[in-house]
C-alpha cells in the first residue's frame, strides 16, 4: 500500500486537522501498534514544521522504552521520574515546554532541542506511552499545536495499543 500526504493547510490548527485526518486513515486497519506508531512519527515529521525529532515512547510498565521516531538517535530509556516525556507519562498530562532548557530534570537526547511538546497516549484506561515532538527552535509550540496534538492522539491511540 502507499500512502500520500500533501497537507495545504495554511493554520496550525488546519494543519494538525489535516494531519490527524491522514493518521487516522493510515493506521485504519492496521493491528499492530508499533507499525502504527512508525508510520505516524514518519506522517507528523513529514506534515509539522519546524521539528528536529518526532516519535514514540513506549511505557512497558515501568518506564519509558524508546519506539519508533523520526531524527537524530535518542534515550533509550526514560524513567517517569525524569524529563519532560516521564512527566507526561507520570501525570497523563500534555507538557507544552518553551524552553527545555528550564526544565526541572530536562534530559537533553539531543542538545539542539530547544522546546517540546509530549503528549500521553492512553487507550482503554491504560497508558500506552507519548508521544514526544522536540523542536530547536524556543517557544515552538502553540496551544493549537497542543490542541491539535492531543485530538490526533486521542483519534488514534486505540491503534498503537496493539
Amino acid at each position: 500500500m502507499s500512502f500520500a500526504f500533501a497537507p495545504t493547510a495554511t493554520t496550525a490548527a488546519a494543519l494538525w486537522a489535516e494531519t490527524a485526518d491522514a493518521a487516522e486513515a493510515l493506521v485504519a486497519g492496521e493491528p499492530d501498534g508499533i507499525a502504527n506508531m512508525a508510520n505516524l512519527a514518519a506522517l507528523i515529521w513529514q506534515a509539522i514544521p519546524d521539528l528536529n525529532w518526532a516519535g514514540f515512547y513506549r511505557f512497558d510498565g515501568s518506564e519509558l522504552v524508546l519506539g519508533p521516531f523520526q531524527g537524530k538517535a535518542a534515550c533509550i530509556r526514560i524513567p517517569l521520574e525524569k524529563g519532560v516525556c516521564g512527566a507526561a507519562a507520570r501525570t497523563r498530562e500534555t507538557q507544552r515546554v518553551d524552553d527545555v532548557h528550564a526544565f526541572p530534570g530536562h534530559i537533553a537526547c539531543d542538545a539542539d532541542s530547544r522546546s517540546e511538546l509530549v503528549v500521553p497516549v492512553v487507550a482503554g484506561g491504560r497508558l500506552i506511552g507519548v508521544l514526544d515532538l522536540d523542536s530547536p527552535l524556543p517557544s515552538r509550540f502553540t496551544a493549537d499545536d497542543q490542541a491539535g496534538a492531543e485530538a490526533l492522539v486521542a483519534r488514534v491511540a486505540g491503534a498503537l495499543a496493539g
